[in-house]
């Protein structure tokens, strides 16, 4: 297949009267691999089914974990990639337990609430306690400790949809920070806005870690429309008062792992691209989009470029273990491999299934050439070259932030915080055709960089 889309490519260019190049040739195959992918593709569709079906949730240092790794070793074997094997790691385990909420003054109600990872857990009959409300984290800060100890501590904010997810990073303090504040102050628990741009009646989860002198206290979300009607209800004016049961405790010590394969190259010397995603979930859903459809995603175009031949550099994929609770997984990757890995290019994929819509690039200025070939090849696909550099999220930042080069192939985030860490993250999210465009994207990318004749040179390390 490799060699008939050279000719064919070669036999267009010499139709046109320009000889081909090395990198026109290259080109023209990328080219030729994309369109194939966005027209044909089922292996993404077929690995994101497999994978919310067979494994289900995957929640980091369980038994469901185990299982999602042995499922990804037999898949990626069955598929033909080399070198696959476990990277176990140990790891904390934070379990969710029972949980409840309810307003019991002054106008009595249910109200849906989610546990934080790393919550505190009440006693077993759960507690009581007046509600104080900040609409930040900053008001929080500033409020005085007598006036928060004691209470459970409610805080809302105004998260809003954002194509490149921007709204994330901005508001996601409340979950983050709020917890550690709230304890300080002498809080009796903590319950937030999830953070999320749904308005279904569940919750949002998430991680959140104790700062230092921060004992860790109960810490929940309430969905959307719950965290709404709270605000109605103190907008009377009158106390209110919440019954509030969250159990959960901690296993010190468990293992998890990353799951590795590869496409081998032709030349070792021309250096290896590292392409990922993580496989591990929160414990409430499928978790189609966050991030069985990152796995797909790239185990289905690294697939395609090996069906077409070898590529000059080595693909290496990692399926990351514990991303959700931590990032144990790729810090421990990062540590064991960065010294001499022979790593030249990074790219992750963990925002979702919708369509990509831009590309950025973190090239060194002597692979402008690269990065242009890369932005033609996406550019058919719809999507536009961006200005910002690479940062290639969670797992492979370490990498950029060593001085590797990267790519990030954005998608669109509109309804992804819809989603986010809910019990709503199911397959019927996932739509095949975005599905599709995204393995295209990522195969042309992945042709275009294990291809490149030329070297692929380190960027500046971040400071």
């Amino acid at each position: 297949m490799s060699q008939f889309i050279l000719a064919a490519a070669s036999l267009l260019l010499l139709a046109s009267g320009t000889p081909p190049t090395e990198t026109t040739t290259i080109a023209g195959r990328a080219a030729a691999l994309r369109d194939a992918a966005w027209r044909e593709d089922r292996l993404g569709w077929d690995i994101v089914e497999g994978l919310t079906t067979e494994v289900g949730p995957r929640p980091a240092g369980t038994e469901a974990d185990t299982r999602a790794r042995t499922w990804a070793v037999r898949r990626l074997r069955d598929l033909g990639f080399a070198n696959v094997h476990v990277e176990p790691f140990a790891m904390p385990v934070w379990i969710r337990g029972e949980e409840r909420a309810e307003i019991v003054a002054p106008f009595p109600q249910p109200m849906h609430v989610a546990a934080l990872g790393n919550s505190g857990t009440t006693p077993p009959g759960g507690i009581e306690a007046e509600i104080i409300a900040f609409d930040s984290v900053a008001a929080l800060t500033r409020a005085r400790d007598e006036d928060v100890r004691g209470r459970i501590v409610f805080i809302t904010h105004a998260m809003m949809p954002t194509q490149d997810g921007s709204s994330y990073a901005g508001f996601r303090a409340p979950r983050r920070e709020g917890p550690s504040v709230a304890s300080r102050k002498g809080a009796a628990a903590i319950v937030i806005r999830s953070i999320g741009t749904d308005h279904h009646r569940n919750a949002h989860t998430g991680i959140q870690t104790w700062a230092d002198g921060a004992r860790p206290i109960p810490a929940g979300a309430l969905s959307i429309p719950d965290a709404e009607q709270l605000q109605r209800i103190l907008a009377r004016g009158q106390p209110v008062r919440m019954r509030l049961l969250l159990r959960s405790h901690t296993i010190r010590r468990r293992m998890s792992g990353n799951v590795v394969a590869e496409v081998p190259g032709s030349d070792p010397a021309a250096g290896t691209i590292l392409i990922g995603a993580h496989l591990d979930s929160w414990d409430l859903s499928p978790a189609a989009f966050d991030n069985a459809s990152g796995v797909a995603i790239t185990i289905a175009a690294a697939h395609r470029i090996m069906a077409a031949g070898r590529p000059r550099r080595t693909i290496r994929v990692v399926l990351f273990g514990a991303e959700e609770v931590g990032e144990f997984g790729s810090e421990s990757y990062f540590q064991h491999h960065r010294a001499g890995s022979g790593v030249v290019f990074v790219a992750e994929s963990d925002f979702g299934a919708d369509r990509v819509w831009r590309v950025n690039l973190n090239l060194a200025a002597s692979n402008a050439a690269l990065g242009d070939r890369i932005a033609a090849l996406l550019a058919p696909l719809g999507i536009v070259r961006g200005q910002l550099p690479a940062a290639a999220g969670v797992d492979l930042g370490p990498w950029v932030r060593s001085g590797v080069a990267a790519v990030d192939l954005d998608q669109d985030g509109t309804r992804y915080f819809d989603y986010h860490h809910t019990p709503d993250d199911t397959l019927d999210k996932v739509d095949p055709a975005q599905l599709r465009q995204n393995v295209a994207a990522w195969t042309a990318m992945l042709a275009a960089v294990a291809d490149s004749p030329e070297p692929v040179h380190p960027i500046a390390p971040a400071h």
